[in-house]
């Protein structure tokens, strides 16, 4: 398997899906080590720094990438398995935003309430213990918590000859923000354009469902994913495989839309896994899905219909992709599911 190693300079990163050059083109079925930059862009590390006065608009949830995947064609499904994710420092950072998150008013919500105040928190990441420490700013109480490595944001180049910011999740992928992309993670997406052009980044160190505040324990990541390409239709929102669980993220708002959106593919992905007719697939879900909420915050909401795969026959999803891909992670020797 061939390795390409990549670590952008602050003048390659990407603040788009689409409308970027690649950075590098590769083959399907290779390996990729990456760093990639916190979500602030490096800019908050230390609780004295503030969004409103350390943060810039358009310099914010840059992405490494894009790659060209070679022979990738528009309708084709572009697979990316997460081999690991290991924090890049020793501490991480989250924030609360003026007129961001789930509990204050917004741009997209308006009230007549004033920003809540800014305020700060520096999580120590311990890399032994896997664990961050939680230390509220406004009494004498921590709390030290397992770490969970994701990344909230994997995406294509949108069709149609779209440039969406690296902030927004849609049916490309996107600033998805769900604790599902993490190591063992196999993510399915549409191909839009040739090569793909696909993107990560926005590490979290540990996530909550939701992400209330609008803001994870941001930090740099060290990543390794191996991609490789599908010559069959493109599911229509991004599909994940884990061991454990199949998923689709569904994206948009009202979060209900969100939620329609990765139902009516789960229905979709049980048909054809299962030759069940819609009602059947439909009827099938009703009674074993899951729906973790991804994020409530960003410019569009994210669901997760997530389905427990010990419930269910085995099926090779992409004619065993997954199992494929996770054999294949055993040959680089830093597997971290």
């Amino acid at each position: 398997m061939d390795t390409v190693e990549f670590s952008p300079r602050p003048d390659q990163y990407a603040f788009t899906f689409g409308g970027v050059e690649p950075v590098l083109r590769i083959d399907p079925g290779t390996a990729l080590k990456l760093w990639c930059q916190d979500a602030y862009c490096g800019r908050i590390t230390s609780t004295d720094d503030h969004a409103s006065s350390s943060l810039v608009a358009t310099e914010l949830n840059p992405q490494t990438g894009p790659f060209h995947v070679n022979g990738a064609e528009p309708g084709d499904t572009l697979a990316i398995h997460i081999v690991d994710l290991t924090p890049a420092r020793t501490w991480g950072a989250s924030a609360v935003i003026p007129y961001f998150g789930g509990l204050t008013s917004t741009p997209q919500a308006p009230t007549l309430q004033a920003a809540l105040e800014e305020r700060t928190w520096v999580y120590e990441y311990d890399p032994l213990a896997k664990t961050v420490r939680y230390a509220a700013r406004g009494s004498d109480f921590h709390l030290d918590l397992p770490a969970n490595p994701m990344l909230g944001t994997v995406g294509v180049a949108p069709a149609q000859r779209e440039v969406r910011t690296s902030l927004v999740p849609e049916m490309f992928g996107g600033n998805m923000d769900t604790p599902e992309m993490r190591a063992g993670t196999t993510c399915f997406l549409r191909v839009n354009v040739e090569g793909a052009l696909f993107s990560l980044g926005d590490g979290h160190y540990r996530q909550g469902e939701g992400e209330s505040c609008g803001t994870a324990v941001e930090g740099a990541m060290n990543v390794t994913v191996i991609v490789d390409l599908i010559k069959d239709d493109g599911p229509a929102w991004p599909r994940l495989e884990s061991d454990e669980a199949l998923c689709v993220v569904g994206s948009g708002r009202p979060l209900e839309d969100a939620w329609r959106a990765s139902q009516v593919d789960m229905v979709g992905w049980l048909q054809e896994l299962y030759g069940l007719d819609a009602l059947d697939a439909y009827q099938l879900l009703s009674q074993i899905g899951q729906v973790p909420i991804a994020n409530v915050v960003d410019t569009n909401f994210s669901a997760v219909t997530k389905v427990d795969k010990a419930l269910l026959p085995p099926a090779a999803a992409y004619e065993g992709m997954h199992r494929r891909l996770r054999d294949a992670a055993g040959s680089l020797g830093s597997i971290n599911y």
